[in-house]
């Protein structure tokens, strides 16, 4: 199958607390990239929720259920390259087993260096600070990790542009 081309791609995430835009890096990562495009293309994330809330750490989404247990239907192999997981950066999240990955991402809120080499970085936010903050700010239920937020903020669409 021939890959599309995504240098110029850029996905926005409209979301309750407002949109985010990122950019990828289809040079490091070519089938994340490809994978989560096409699956914003295709409305997958649309509807879906950040589930997973640390703040100064990560704000993670992409689960169809909103449990965190869910997936597209279809695994992406890992695709560890050098890009560091700082603030803005966008990877896939997974289980145990690296070559798990599948809709779920994150969204660095906040240095992660000891996910470098680890998960797949696959993208940078673009803009969107601020709805970052907010999500990232959110009150979380206690008990767990703390980390499933009281009123988990909804993308409400999410929109591509091949640039």
């Amino acid at each position: 199958i021939a890959m599309t081309d995504n240098t110029n791609a850029t996905v926005t995430f409209h979301t309750e607390a407002g949109d985010i835009t990122f950019g990828f890096f289809p040079d490091k990562a070519p089938n994340h990239v490809e994978n989560f495009i096409a699956l914003a293309e295709k409305g997958f994330y649309d509807g879906t929720v950040f589930h997973r809330v640390i703040p100064n750490f990560m704000i993670q989404g992409g689960c169809p259920d909103g449990t965190g247990m869910g997936g597209p239907g279809h695994n992406v192999n890992a695709e560890f390259n050098d890009i560091h997981h700082e603030r803005g950066i966008l990877s896939m999240a997974r289980s145990q087993d690296p070559n798990s990955a599948g809709s779920q991402f994150f969204l660095c809120h906040g240095d992660a260096a000891f996910l470098d080499n680890q998960y797949t970085a696959f993208g940078k936010m673009l803009t969107g600070g601020e709805a970052l903050d907010l999500i990232a700010g959110g009150q979380c239920k206690p008990g767990g990790e703390g980390s499933s937020p009281v009123e988990p903020v909804m993308i409400t669409k999410a929109t591509v542009n091949r640039g």
